[in-house]
């Protein structure tokens, strides 16, 4: 079994300042969200809301197989977490940055200009494991706070930092893309969210990555093939040298 880099055996609340541990703080967003959540989703009546709906929202039907892909979110998003956190503090700091922005954005936008779907299905055509499954989703999450959509911006927050880890597989990458797709387009297919509420998601995960990570992009497309500038001074001087000789 793969040995963590980090080992949290010995963390203490004295420590967790200590550059080892003092990413762990970041999972305190968690906290600020599911409190913001609350408050949100319970607070604000469905009458206060703007209701979202787009003409493409009547073209997709309602499948419930797609809640299979639907909640493997869960997995993936928690399984992510605890991977990077026991074998690269870097890619989970990341991860948790791009999760934090869009809790924050999305947060904002639902206070300013609470949201509100009316897609759910009054009654299933038929009972299987995925319809019994959606009837517990049903129950427990409302239809507000949906616009932009956090299932698709947390699982498009998970791909960018998968592919932003340069010693992940390929064949692990080349997965994740159209797993996070399925999961993405799932929403609408569920009735959770509303075609809008993707889209916006996606808007608002492309400026994410643009404000934390455009100076990684740059580098990638613009410094591929360049030498570090150690090497590049290293190699003028040896061809002075040669010139002079």
């Amino acid at each position: 079994m793969k040995k963590p880099v980090v080992d949290y055996t010995k963390l203490r609340f004295s420590n967790i300042n200590s550059p080892e541990y003092k990413h762990l703080w970041l999972l305190l967003g968690w906290v600020w969200y599911l409190t913001m959540y609350v408050l949100t989703e319970r607070l604000i009546a469905p009458e206060k809301c703007h209701l979202v709906h787009s003409t493409v929202d009547d073209l997709i039907p309602f499948n419930e197989y797609f809640v299979l892909f639907y909640t493997s979110w869960y997995f993936l998003i928690v399984a992510s977490l605890l991977y990077f956190l026991l074998y690269d503090p870097k890619s989970f700091v990341n991860l948790q940055k791009f999760i934090i922005a869009t809790q924050v954005i999305a947060v904002i936008i639902y206070l300013i200009w609470p949201s509100v779907q009316d897609l759910r299905p009054a009654e299933f055509a038929r009972e299987n494991f995925c319809t019994w499954i959606l009837g517990i989703i049903y129950g427990v999450d409302t239809p507000t706070g949906v616009c932009p959509s956090l299932h698709v911006g947390y699982s498009l927050a998970i791909l960018s930092a998968w592919l932003k880890k340069r010693d992940a597989k390929l064949w692990w990458k080349a997965l994740l893309v159209p797993w996070t797709a399925m999961i993405c387009i799932s929403v609408c297919f569920v009735k959770q969210h509303s075609f809008t509420d993707v889209w916006t998601a996606v808007l608002m995960c492309i400026l994410i990555e643009i404000v934390l990570f455009g100076s990684y992009h740059r580098e990638r497309i613009f410094g591929r093939g360049r030498k570090p500038l150690a090497d590049r001074t290293a190699m003028e001087e040896l061809k002075g040298k040669e010139g002079t000789a």
